[in-house]
């Protein structure tokens, strides 16, 4: 389970890392990721969301799909830079993917918004 404190609750928040945050999409997850604005002392936790929309199954399935995701991103809470945003939406196909696809995709997608950008690309 996901801490309490590190949990997304404000839609403000949801928006605004999908608006301005990196992207990483793959076949179960599109993963957003804002980085904080560099302030000295705000060591705010870093907060993480789940989007999983009525197109992955029903309300059992979406429940499911989304215990899945918070188990699977409790692991990478050490690795997000404090006062981050991280929104994670399930694809359809998140409904019927097996737990080890699930968790590749959301590893590979986390890697590649952690890694540091190159000059050329934002």
């Amino acid at each position: 389970m996901l801490p309490s404190g590190n949990r997304m609750r404000r839609r403000d928040d949801f928006t605004l890392a999908v608006r301005r945050g990196r992207r990483a999409g793959r076949p179960t997850v599109v993963v957003h990721l804002l980085h904080p604005d560099q302030e000295p002392g705000a060591a705010a936790p870093p907060l993480v969301g789940f989007i999983v929309a009525r197109p992955v199954g029903n309300a059992v399935v979406r429940n499911s799909v989304r215990r899945r995701l918070r188990h699977l991103a409790r692991p990478h809470l050490d690795r997000l830079p404090a006062g981050s945003l991280l929104v994670v939406r399930a694809n359809p196909r998140a409904g019927k993917a097996r737990p080890g696809e699930l968790a590749a995709d959301l590893e590979s997608a986390l890697d590649r918004l952690l890694r540091p950008a190159s000059k050329g690309r934002r």
